[in-house]
């Protein structure tokens, strides 16, 4: 195992995989989470639950192509960080629909889907820790990238 070694794309694809499958099920208005989305973002300003659903799937479509590529990686996690952040609201403002009697021990699917991604999370952070040593390396002691 010491010796074995890993691409990043081992990870990269089944994020990109990820986020724009269900990002393009947002636009297209096929996500089974979409009625979830519309009553997590219904207090946005300037628009209303649906147009922002569309937003946020290109939203997450940018994050799959933006994790791609190596030179990408930055952006890909910065708005992946901020996605992440409203995916997780439902459990705060809609603890009937991610819980169980309110329980915080008894995620129903809805909250189950959710806490999921904490896994990609830690992927994407794993990538992009990676990444930036990478970078950070190559910057300062081989001068330049």
């Amino acid at each position: 195992m010491y010796k074995f070694n890993t691409n990043d794309f081992l990870v990269r694809i089944p994020l990109f995989i990820i986020f724009f499958w269900f990002g393009f099920l947002k636009i297209i208005n096929l996500s089974p989470a979409q009625e979830l989305v519309m009553d997590t973002v219904y207090w946005m300003p300037f628009l209303d639950a649906a147009t922002w659903t569309i937003i946020i799937g290109i939203w997450e479509v940018f994050i799959a192509i933006f994790f791609l590529f190596k030179r990408t990686t930055l952006i890909a996690m910065v708005l992946l960080l901020i996605q992440m952040t409203g995916t997780f609201l439902p459990l705060v403002i809609l603890p009937e629909v991610t819980f169980q009697n309110s329980n915080p021990f008894l995620p129903t699917l809805e909250g189950q889907y959710i806490i999921k991604n904490i896994i990609i999370i830690t992927a994407a952070l794993i990538i992009g820790g990676t990444q930036l040593k990478v970078s950070l390396f190559d910057k300062f002691f081989r001068g330049g990238v």
